[in-house]
C-alpha cells in the first residue's frame, strides 16, 4: 500500500473513487436524491480544488501496489480546531474493504498528525454507517452526536468521533 499526495490533476479520481465508495457504504442509509447532492455538493471541481489551496487541507490517494490500482482516498486538515486535525473523509472502493487500507491509512494519519504537532484526531460518522466499529476497532471513541442541517431540506445525523495521539 502506497499513499500518494493528490493534486488538482486527480480531482476525477476522487470524484470517481467517491461515488464508486458512496454508492455502496450509503445504499440503505441515504436516499439518492440525498447522496446525489452530497456527492455534487462535497465533491464539485470548485470544492475540492478549495481544499487544495488550504495548506492545513491534505488529500491522499490509496494505491494498492500489488495491483497498481487506486482503491480509496483520504483527506484531512490539520489545526481544524486547536491541536486537533479533523478526518474529513476517508473511502475505499468495495471491493478493497477488509484487505488493511483503511487501517494503514489510519497509520499513515498518525504518523501526519503528530508530525504536525496536532494531539487529537476527530470525525463524524453516520449513526448508521457500520464504519463506526472500523473506528472503534482503532482506537477512535464517540464523545457526542448532532444532526447538521446541509441544505436542500437534508441533514447529517451523525456520531461524532475522536482519538488521541499519546506521546
Amino acid at each position: 500500500m502506497k499513499l500518494i499526495q493528490a493534486t488538482g490533476k486527480d480531482i476525477p479520481l476522487i470524484q470517481e473513487l467517491a461515488r464508486r465508495s458512496w454508492e455502496n457504504a450509503y445504499a440503505d442509509i441515504l436516499s439518492k436524491e440525498q447522496m446525489e447532492y452530497m456527492l455534487s455538493e462535497m465533491y464539485s471541481q470548485q470544492e475540492i480544488e478549495t481544499h487544495l489551496q488550504n495548506p492545513n487541507y491534505h488529500y491522499y490517494l490509496i494505491e494498492d501496489e500489488n495491483s497498481n490500482s487506486y482503491e480509496g482516498f483520504i483527506g484531512y486538515e490539520h489545526n481544524y480546531e486547536d491541536q486537533t486535525t479533523k478526518l474529513h473523509r476517508i473511502y475505499l472502493v468495495p471491493e478493497s474493504k477488509g484487505k488493511g487500507f483503511g487501517k494503514g491509512a489510519l497509520q499513515f494519519l498518525n504518523k501526519k498528525v503528530s508530525e504536525h504537532g496536532n494531539n487529537r484526531i476527530i470525525l463524524n460518522v453516520n449513526k448508521y454507517n457500520a464504519a463506526r466499529s472500523f473506528y472503534e476497532s482503532q482506537g477512535y471513541k464517540v464523545y457526542d452526536e448532532g444532526v447538521f442541517d446541509i441544505g436542500n431540506g437534508f441533514v447529517m445525523d451523525d456520531f461524532l468521533m475522536e482519538f488521541l495521539i499519546h506521546g
